[in-house]
């Protein structure tokens, strides 16, 4: 299916991915990739979303929303033409405040809350998530020094995941993405589907492991009144994530599977001391051993007393510089007259070491995600 508009070419795609863990032994099954050049740190915001869509976009989307009541509603593919330019222009606020707090790159997918798994059917979601992955392609394609793509998958109620083995396929091999966003929820706030450690998804992280791409975990809007979307179910849902990976042998199953929890881990820095408590009560390893050579945590925590017990708390290789910038919060805080979603501020005041600085800017991320692969890093050097 080509969409008028927004044609795509193909990209080599550069191979090699299944060598890598059986070439390692002992430690953190990632700790053998390459590493960037020395030289100036990069900063690489691993956590962005496209929030500024065109109108022609969001108009597509509603219609095809109301031709799930009215199927002579249904809207045209083929009718859905957005220039180069209009999405040029309509990625500037990004870039203006890339440019604003000393960030370098951004990988970008489209609008968390707008994947909007719950609605319609899979084929509907199927649609939709091909439409939006293919704008993030282009506007990568556009603005290359500024973004790097991450897919959506076309996820739904009820249906197993294996519908999205061929949309991850086009993310990657076709577009150059570098993840996707893997939703835990896709009922949009009830939980009816089985948590990440079932054999539900094993056919995703095969794909996942196979591609040597992460995921991050991250669910869609609440359509549970009682679960506001992103200061309840977004922060929940990381939670849960983290307790499902406690309580599985997943990571034995997917010895090289990668996993980015959001939002600085939901609450589980903050009750690190529980979740070491609940595995050492049911006999797991512990947590560093269990999960960590796996799991890792972005910084989108929007006080400086946060971001410094995230640090307390979590291993400096788990974490990952990101701001989801235009994102769930946009306004600016009064007690410090800067933006609460201008993360770099904070980890800034933390002090870090040159080399622990370096890790949560760069290198870090370029580990988790193979960024080593992309054209982005091999422009830099």
């Amino acid at each position: 299916m080509r969409i008028s508009g927004l044609e795509v070419s193909r990209r080599n795609w550069l191979k090699g991915a299944a060598a890598l863990g059986a070439t390692l032994a002992g430690g953190s099954p990632f700790a053998a990739l390459a590493q960037p050049a020395a030289g100036k740190t990069l900063v690489i915001d691993c956590h962005g979303h496209y929030t500024t869509e065109p109108r022609e976009l969001l108009a597509f989307r509603q219609a095809e929303i109301a031709a799930l009541k009215d199927p002579s509603q249904k809207p045209s593919i083929a009718s859905l033409k957005i220039s180069d330019d209009q999405l040029r222009e309509s990625v500037q606020p990004q870039i203006k405040f890339q440019r604003e707090r000393g960030t370098d790159v951004a990988l970008f997918s489209p609008r968390a809350a707008g994947m909007g798994h719950h609605i319609g059917t899979a084929e509907t979601s199927a649609e939709w998530s091909r439409v939006s992955n293919e704008i993030i392609h282009r506007i990568c394609t556009l603005q290359p020094d500024n973004f790097i793509g991450v897919g959506q998958l076309p996820q739904s109620p009820g249906v197993r995941p294996d519908n999205c083995i061929e949309e991850l396929e086009r993310c990657v091999k076709s577009y150059g993405f570098v993840a996707v966003n893997l939703n835990p929820d896709p009922t949009g706030g009830f939980w009816r589907d089985p948590p990440l450690t079932d054999r539900w998804y094993y056919p995703v992280y095969e794909k996942l492991v196979e591609l040597d791409v992460p995921a991050m975990v991250h669910v869609s809007a609440s359509v549970n009144p009682n679960f506001q979307g992103t200061g309840a179910h977004y922060i929940a849902a990381d939670t849960t994530a983290f307790m499902q990976l406690l309580t599985s042998d997943l990571f034995k199953n997917f010895p090289t599977l990668r996993m980015i929890i959001p939002h600085g881990g939901g609450a589980v820095p903050f009750h690190w001391g529980r979740y070491r408590g609940l595995a050492q009560d049911m006999n797991r390893p512990p947590l560093e051993e269990l999960l960590l050579k796996n799991v890792f945590f972005d910084t989108c925590v929007y006080h400086q007393a946060g971001i410094e017990l995230l640090f307390k708390v979590i291993p400096t290789d788990n974490i990952l510089f990101a701001s989801e910038m235009l994102g769930a919060v946009r306004g600016v805080d009064p007690f410090t007259g800067h933006y609460y979603d201008d993360t770099k501020r904070y980890v800034d005041a933390l002090q870090l070491s040159p080399e622990d600085r370096r890790k949560v800017f760069e290198t870090n991320a370029a580990r988790v995600y193979r960024l080593d692969r992309t054209a982005y890093y091999q422009r830099k050097g």
